[in-house]
């Protein structure tokens, strides 16, 4: 594909540059024509062809998000060095411990008093 849009640019360089040199012709004439018949439909050409590979990347994108939702609803531990910017700190599955939580054990005793 890209083949075409070089040549399909050296065309329009051609184009320009006889419209430039012509005696009738001017240099804005031809800034026009490389314009109007070069950049803007190799620009449009190129991005339309483009889609399907946009489509794609983002198809996979989301399928991927959408793997690491369902492994951290499942409990399924993500891949070594994989890490959500979403997961918190602390991704254990049990409640916080506090220092109320601290207290009302009896076995530990607080900074400065024995139990």
């Amino acid at each position: 594909m890209y083949l075409v849009v070089i040549a399909w640019m050296y065309v329009v360089l051609m184009m320009s540059v006889a419209e430039a040199t012509n005696s009738n012709g001017t240099v804005l004439g031809a800034l026009v024509t490389f314009v109007l018949y070069g950049v803007g439909p190799v620009l449009l050409v190129v991005y339309l062809m483009g889609a399907p590979a946009r489509g794609k990347a983002i198809k996979k994108r989301e399928a991927e998000e959408r793997a690491r939702h369902a492994a951290a609803k499942s409990g399924v531990a993500p891949e070594a060095g994989a890490m959500s910017p979403s997961d918190p700190p602390d991704a254990g599955r049990h409640a916080p411990g506090g220092a109320e939580t601290v207290a009302l054990d009896a076995s530990v005793a607080s900074v400065g008093k024995e139990p």
